[in-house]
């Protein structure tokens, strides 16, 4: 018999919404150095196209869709977080965003998967894992 693994208590669930907002208000601003500061510095993020990268690469990738100015937005797909929490480490986040710019005049959007680990550091939380698949 399959059990489901109890989500998050509404305390954490909302935490993690919230850091997830604000690491997504910096990543729309290309604000890098809030991003920088929300990583962990032993990221790990793996993407389905693109393979597997470290903080360094990860942060020099988001410098230059920075310097193209794409004017990428992301936006989480209402009701599709999920967070659960890990215990002393801190939370696995899942759920659905989509990722839109402008392509001559036209929006270009995609909407894809994600799995965040989330640890805890004291009072902080960094972002210690990523998986985005589904492009």
């Amino acid at each position: 018999m399959a059990t489901t693994a109890p989500m998050a208590d509404e305390n954490l669930f909302e935490q993690i919404k919230a850091q997830d907002q604000r690491f997504f208000d910096a990543f729309n601003a290309c604000d890098i150095d809030t991003m920088a500061q929300m990583f962990s510095p032993w990221l790990e993020f793996y993407h389905d196209l693109s393979g597997l990268s470290d903080f360094e690469q990860t942060m020099q990738a988001t410098r230059n869709n920075c310097q193209r100015n794409l004017g990428l937005e992301r936006t989480l797909i209402e009701g599709s977080l999920k967070v659960y929490p890990v215990k002393e480490l801190g939370a696995i986040q899942t759920g659905k965003h989509r990722f839109c710019h402008p392509v001559e005049g036209t929006m270009d959007c995609g909407t894809f998967e994600f799995l965040h680990i989330w640890k805890r550091d004291g009072e902080q939380w960094k972002i210690h894992r990523v998986v985005s698949y589904g492009h």
